[in-house]
């Protein structure tokens, strides 16, 4: 939940002045987070106004599709939130563990997911390539450019919100 917020947070911060797909990631992972927290009795409002909220998100990931089928995961992951809503009920009783959703539809929504967290496990590890090891002979190792950094760690947010992804589908 705190690591969905704190993606959400840091996409958020970098959708600042730019929008995009970086928004729509801010969207999900402060919703990842909104999903996971226990409220009791007192949650009978969540279901409906997220399942509102990630069809706005959604559509946006519709919009964002015009540049690309590599957004395709945005409107992928924003189905799914919408659906994870629904099956959680008019009651707020969250769905999880009581068996709610269509069994197939979730069984394909966990083999994408799987997929995508091995994939983007894999890219991560291998995004950083080789690193030299410390010798003298060598006077220092440059760290590396900010770019490459900033690309490894939306990497690791979009790995961890598809983590998050998949332990919600797994709790359903």
């Amino acid at each position: 939940m705190i690591l969905c917020a704190v993606s959400g947070a840091y996409c958020l911060r970098r959708a600042r002045g730019r929008g995009g797909a970086a928004a729509g990631e801010a969207v999900m992972g402060f919703g990842m987070a909104l999903m996971a927290v226990p409220l009791g009795d007192g949650g009978a409002w969540r279901p409906p106004v997220l399942g509102a909220v990630f069809c706005a998100a959604a559509v946006h990931a519709l919009w964002l599709l015009r540049g690309g089928a590599h957004h395709a995961h945005h409107l992928v992951g924003s189905l799914t939130m919408v659906y994870m809503a629904a099956a959680a009920g008019p009651g707020g009783g969250h769905g999880h563990g009581q068996g709610a959703g269509l069994p197939l539809l979730t069984g394909a929504l966990l083999l994408y997911y799987a997929g995508y967290v091995v994939l983007g496990g894999t890219r991560l590890i291998t995004a950083g390539g080789a690193v030299p090891a410390p010798s003298s002979a060598l006077p220092s190792v440059p760290p590396a450019p900010v770019h490459v950094m900033s690309t490894e760690l939306v990497r690791a947010c979009r790995l961890a919100m598809g983590m998050g992804m998949l332990a919600m589908l797994l709790s359903m």
